[in-house]
């Protein structure tokens, strides 16, 4: 029955992630048709690579995420007492790390005059190729659910080369998974830049579109609760 479950569930993840490669380079309407796309997927896998390895040295479970948090509650792998505090630190830590951005280009800013140009929320959280709140949840509980998915199997994952595999997972669910809504995967990532962007003195900025702000703070917790709850079943 082993045998059986790890054939299924790889043979999924494989197929998944490959087919919605295919579908993200095919289809109208899809952020991957963007010639920076893969430049963005790498990116921000290589940025958590970097936060895992530094987290993890100094002491934490280097989850860095309110959806990874939840997973490894559910998991026996950090205490439920430790919860809230991570959740706080990860929402603090992405305000100041987007506050620093605002800073390092702020004659960007000021010479970017609107969001036409490019100056807007997109710069720092998600928002949907298609507006659609049901699919735009789904994707992102979908994105997530693989993701996780695939991290908690993988052990511990701040130890050696094993960060380096984590930012290459960002990477491929992002060029597969990732071009229907931006690929939050993280509501910390998404909302408390989302709120600097918001409420700190940007030149020229745009709307924060908080009306969508639900769906990547929602979809990533129950897409890893899920995965949290597919793992403990094997």
């Amino acid at each position: 029955m082993n045998g059986f479950l790890g054939e299924f569930v790889g043979t999924m993840i494989l197929v998944a992630l490959g087919t919605g490669c295919g579908a993200a380079v095919n289809l109208k309407k899809n952020y991957a048709h963007a010639q920076n796309w893969l430049f963005i997927c790498m990116a921000w896998g290589m940025a958590v690579t970097m936060g895992v390895y530094v987290a993890s040295t100094l002491g934490s479970q280097a989850s860095l995420n309110p959806a990874v948090t939840l997973g490894l509650a559910i998991l026996g792998k950090l205490s439920w007492s430790s919860v809230i505090p991570y959740i706080v630190a990860e929402l603090l830590g992405a305000f100041v790390g987007a506050a620093l951005v605002i800073i390092q280009y702020y004659p960007q800013f000021k010479a970017t005059k609107n969001e036409a140009d490019g100056n807007k929320v997109g710069i720092f959280a998600t928002a949907p190729a298609i507006s659609n709140s049901l699919f735009n949840f789904l994707s992102e509980t979908i994105a997530t659910f693989f993701f996780l998915l695939i991290l908690f199997n993988m052990g511990n994952f701040t130890t050696g080369l094993k960060p380096l595999m984590v930012g290459l997972l960002i990477g491929a669910i992002g060029m597969s998974l990732g071009g229907t809504t931006g690929f939050a995967l993280n509501p910390a990532r998404d909302f408390a830049p989302r709120l600097a962007y918001a409420i700190l003195p940007v030149p020229n900025k745009g709307n924060a579109n908080w009306a969508y702000a639900w769906v990547p703070i929602v979809g990533p917790i129950i897409g890893g609760m899920l995965a949290a709850l597919v793992t403990l079943m094997f």
